[in-house]
């Protein structure tokens, strides 16, 4: 169970005690991100077959996915601080691993083995600290400051990772340019050493024996049978960033064909216009979210939204060819429609108010299923069912998880609640707004 603390105030749903730990966040986000969007291309421009290049990301997505899932119980037993800082320390090394010994010396075994275990690094950086949230937040503001959470995130991973390479690619290279994400992540992790002076609640490691943990963990799969709902949110938050992590996979190698015929620093700033939308949106639909419902809104906006905008990203170039604008209403419409989702974290503490610390794990394991599923899909049907195809998959498993949202049953807390639902303790709940 997550240690919760008394909220030191909110600006607009952000916890102020944690606001520059929500900067690291973007500032991490954009060192891991870098290569988002070109690496793919790059991968085969070296002479790797796409299939290849996917598998490159399947397998880190694989990995990213368990560090989630026992993400959340690690920070909650050792402090989100620990092992945010942890992560920090494996992003750089095995980063520095996967650049010498795997992409500049073009061996594949070694880009795989080391590219995918840095896949265990970037989820206990953020989903720690998203632990660190749920900690000093009243539940019915959750929403919002996941909003804020997912707005950091993209800023970094989106805006700042994309619109960095457009600016370097041509001048310090693909390899340059990986290199320098490595400042990015450094510089995050001081942030979080030296700036975030709110203590984190983990227990010290001595008062918790190995069985205890293990327990814990296992809770954030046990969690997902024995509550009623937390399966088919599961599998909502599984589906709803396949295009999130499988766009940047296949769109590079579709938008800069000849059939298209985009260049590189157009995709990239058409993937960070994405981004820069997803900002404001997060918080927009944060807020809205609390509002409006939180399943309402991920059916209706987030997973027919996607739905659509994914198949967009295919569609308007074949009408348009490299077209800027027309192109750009498919990545704003993406970005309206993904981030639509902002209430997801909400929606899985919700269903499990007394297990916080096995709903966060949940949830993250899901989250790190999605990183792995979008470039799997990708991986196994590319070669038979084209990009194409690949899209039309998303799309339907989309509207599969709008269908699933009919089904979760979740008690929205109410906002200027004073008793929280999810901690069943009377707190003070201050605003700024």
């Amino acid at each position: 169970m997550v240690h919760r603390q008394a909220s030191k105030g909110l600006l607009f749903g952000l916890p102020v005690s944690l606001v520059w730990g929500f900067v690291a966040i973007a500032v991490f986000m954009t060192g891991d991100g870098i290569e988002l969007a070109f690496l793919s291309r790059y991968v085969v421009d070296l002479g790797f077959s796409p299939t290849q290049a996917s598998l490159l990301f399947t397998v880190y997505g694989l990995l990213a996915a368990l560090s989630s899932w026992s993400s959340g119980v690690l920070a909650e037993t050792f402090g989100p601080r620990r092992i945010m800082l942890i992560g920090v320390a494996a992003w750089i090394v095995f980063h520095a691993l996967f650049l010498a010994f795997g992409l500049q010396g073009q061996n594949y075994v070694l880009m795989v083995l080391f590219y995918g275990i840095r896949g265990l690094a970037y989820p206990l950086f953020i989903y720690a600290f998203m632990v660190w949230i749920a900690q000093v937040t009243p539940g019915a503001r959750m929403a919002s400051a996941m909003g804020w959470f997912w707005s950091m995130y993209c800023l970094g991973i989106g805006f700042f990772g994309t619109w960095l390479p457009s600016l370097s690619l041509s001048r310090i290279g693909f390899i340059g340019t990986l290199w320098m994400a490595i400042f990015w992540v450094a510089l995050a992790g001081a942030m979080i050493m030296l700036l975030v002076k709110e203590h984190g609640a983990g227990r010290p490691g001595d008062a918790v024996t190995l069985g205890e943990r293990l327990k814990n963990l296992s809770q954030g799969v046990t969690v997902i049978v024995e509550r009623r709902g937390m399966l088919l949110i599961v599998l909502v938050r599984i589906i709803c960033n396949l295009s999130l992590f499988g766009l940047p996979v296949i769109m590079p190698l579709y938008l800069t064909s000849a059939e298209v015929g985009f260049s590189m620093e157009q995709w990239l700033h058409l993937w960070g216009v994405m981004f820069a939308v997803s900002i404001f949106t997060n918080v927009i639909w944060g807020q809205i979210g609390d509002r409006l419902g939180w399943l309402v809104q991920m059916r209706w906006f987030g997973c027919i939204g996607c739905a659509l905008s994914s198949l967009a990203f295919y569609y308007l170039p074949q009408v348009y060819g490299a077209h800027f604008g027309m192109a750009l209403i498919a990545a704003v419409t993406f970005a309206l429609s993904v981030t639509a989702f902002v209430p997801m974290g909400a929606v899985f503490l919700a269903l499990a108010p007394e297990q916080k610390g096995a709903a966060i794990s949940a949830h993250n394991l899901a989250a790190g299923l999605s990183n792995f599923m979008g470039p799997a899909i990708a991986t196994l049907f590319i070669a038979t069912l084209g990009i194409k195809g690949v899209l039309w998959i998303y799309a339907a498993l989309y509207a599969i998880g709008a269908v699933l949202t009919f089904f979760i049953p979740v008690q929205q807390p109410r906002l200027g609640q004073a008793a929280s639902v999810y901690t069943h303790s009377a707190e003070p709940v201050q605003t700024l707004q």
